[in-house]
């Protein structure tokens, strides 16, 4: 029975890519770069900012390029009341009844960590996360394994007793490079090559089919 589930954030627990669209949308506008579909920014999402922004410009995506459109997306996203973005059904069940068995919650995303707290304390402020990692400046982001090892270390866990949940590639690739299992949930926004990997131990369906890893 596994101690420790760690979560992926957006596609896992919250569905915020209809609010990231609308600003990379409105930031793509105002610099006169090239519009995308929503399945071109599917494609694209997953890994930290600067990746994000590199593949949403496609061969636009010089050093410049870059920055003027982050620090825009940035300006808008973050001056937004994000009103679309909302907890997946079920999700406050699942994690309350975790919290319940006493096992240990953690999140490890590719948001900036700032605004992941923020969007922790917003939807998730009665469960106890023992960690809440997102990406910070001059540590490594996914898939680098190094927060899930952090927890580890931190509460003296084997491998085995953990967990990782999450919705995309890059999920799958945090896990196996820290040799954890990994569970993969067809909800959010991943991709058929994550889906097509055989790493994940299972493809869940509903939140309530996590239980009983715990």
């Amino acid at each position: 029975m596994k101690k420790l589930a760690i979560f992926d954030f957006d596609g896992t627990l919250v569905d915020s890519v209809h609010d990231v669209i609308i600003s990379f949308s409105k930031a793509l506008e105002i610099h006169n770069f090239p519009a995308l579909t929503k399945e071109e920014y599917l494609d694209r999402l997953g890994g930290n900012i600067d990746e994000i922004v590199s593949l949403i410009l496609k061969d636009k995506n010089s050093p410049e390029n870059i920055e003027i459109l982050k620090e825009t997306y940035e300006k808008i996203y973050y001056s937004s009341q994000n009103n679309l973005t909302c907890p997946f059904p079920g999700v406050h069940d699942l994690l309350k009844s975790l919290q319940e068995k006493g096992i240990l919650l953690a999140i490890n995303s590719n948001r900036k960590n700032d605004s992941l707290e923020i969007y922790v304390e917003r939807f998730f402020s009665e469960i106890n996360f023992v960690s809440i990692d997102g990406q910070i400046p001059d540590y490594p982001s996914k898939p680098s394994p190094f927060a899930v090892n952090r927890i580890m270390e931190k509460y003296n866990l084997d491998k085995k007793d953990c967990i990782y949940i999450g919705d995309s590639i890059t999920d799958i690739r945090t896990a196996q490079n820290a040799g954890i299992d990994c569970l993969l949930v067809n909800w959010g926004y991943g991709r058929i090559n994550a889906f097509e990997s055989d790493y994940p131990i299972e493809v869940i369906d509903n939140t309530s089919e996590i239980l009983k890893y715990f």
